[in-house]
């Protein structure tokens, strides 16, 4: 090697060191060489789409997905010694949802690249093609379409013609990308099959919408603060971004009066809801727990096939079948009368309740009712309790009441 080649190496592996942070360039410890990942700057509203019949993962539905970023490509290099006074660098060119005919075509190119800056560093030049125009290169897209390719021959460098199943992922190709082509060897499709990949596309979106979500510098329009995304939390479906401290006594005190419906976004007449996951980020343990139980309960309550077992003990949701008036508890086995709440009756009419008065409004017709049916189901077990005690003894050893003439089977 000579002294020039080995002092542009390290300057163009300092440089490259000093532009891009380590998840981007990592030199290798070993050999003059190193990875780079190449994040694409995608358009907005860029959408992938897979037909409905292409995977299990989809259950014949299709799929389109709206994303932000896709994962990166990989670029693998190693410099020979007489770089980059004779010979080119070594490398691969792998990604996962470009086919192998894709990545042929730019590793093609980045060997163009390299005749037209023989004699001179060149990573920098593949680094800035591969990042601003592998899209327009390949004429790629939205909708991207994602698709299982099938069983063909593939004519690689190394060997011959060979059966080899090849995923080809759409988008228009550009005039050097020829199915016919050969496959060159240094082009690497990095994922198993389609649905690994559509995970794998979605995973990395969501994370680096975070990321890119922590960095940045929002204003709260509640305590008018500017603080960085990591300390602020966004509404999913209108994006309105408060900060956390802000949010936390917001929900706290919506919780504490039994409104969980209303945890909304504090924006006015913006119609989003905090998701369950963000109240639980936010609140504490038991809070929450009051929380989930009251949304639980409110979700069973606009369920006009569903009631609640009117006993004060019990209170477990049951479905009311179509036709009939009676309940049976699963788990107390109480039978009870859907339309009173009160111990079931038969063929004979319900007893009358605050509900008969005719001056009474709506709410205080059904808060005079709930409250009767309280007083009845609470009575009704007073007598219960009262009739077991005179009349039946606690088993020794399941403590069941049984009565002196039965034996219990326990």
């Amino acid at each position: 090697m000579s002294s020039e080649d080995r002092e542009a190496q390290e300057e163009e592996l300092l440089a490259l060191a000093n532009i891009y942070d380590g998840d981007e360039f990592r030199k290798a410890e070993s050999v003059e060489g190193g990875e780079i990942r190449i994040h694409l700057d995608l358009p907005q509203n860029f959408k992938i789409f897979v037909s409905g019949n292409s995977n299990e993962y989809l259950r014949n539905s299709g799929f389109e997905y709206a994303i932000c970023f896709l994962p990166p490509l990989v670029l693998n290099f190693e410099l020979p010694p007489d770089y980059p006074s004779t010979s080119p660098p070594s490398f691969t060119l792998s990604g996962k949802w470009l086919s192998p005919t894709q990545l042929s075509a730019l590793c093609r190119h980045l060997d163009r690249l390299w005749e037209e800056h023989r004699g001179s560093v060149v990573l920098f030049a593949w680094m800035q093609f591969l990042k601003e125009e592998t899209l327009a290169y390949l004429n790629i897209v939205s909708p991207f379409e994602l698709k299982m390719g099938s069983q063909k021959k593939v004519q690689r460098n190394t060997a011959q013609a060979s059966p080899t199943t090849e995923l080809d992922f759409g988008g228009a190709a550009g005039s050097d990308v020829d199915e016919e082509e050969v496959v060159d060897e240094r082009a690497v499709q990095d994922v198993a099959s389609l649905s690994s990949l559509i995970r794998e596309i979605l995973d990395f979106d969501q994370a680096q919408q975070i990321k890119s979500f922590n960095g940045k510098s929002f204003l709260c329009n509640i305590c008018f603060c500017e603080k960085l995304g990591s300390e602020c939390m966004y509404f999913m479906e209108c994006r309105h971004v408060y900060c956390k401290a802000c949010l936390k006594d917001y929900f706290e005190i919506q919780i504490r009066d039994g409104q969980v419906q209303c945890l909304d976004c504090p924006e006015p007449k913006c119609p989003s809801v905090a998701t369950p996951g963000q109240v639980k980020e936010l609140v504490e343990a038991e809070l929450f727990a009051r929380y989930d139980r009251l949304l639980l309960q409110s979700t069973l309550d606009q369920m006009a096939d569903v009631v609640c077992c009117p006993r004060l003990c019990c209170q477990l949701p049951v479905i009311q079948e179509p036709g009939y008036t009676m309940g049976i508890c699963s788990s107390c086995n109480f039978a009870f009368c859907t339309l009173c709440r009160l111990t079931y009756h038969g063929v004979s009419p319900c007893k009358g309740t605050a509900d008969d008065d005719p001056d009474a409004d709506e709410v205080n017709k059904r808060l005079s009712a709930s409250k009767y049916r309280r007083r009845r189901i609470r009575k009704e077990e007073m007598k219960s309790k009262e009739w077991l005690e005179n009349n039946s003894k606690s088993c020794p050893c399941c403590g069941t009441p049984i009565q002196v003439v039965i034996s219990c089977e326990c």
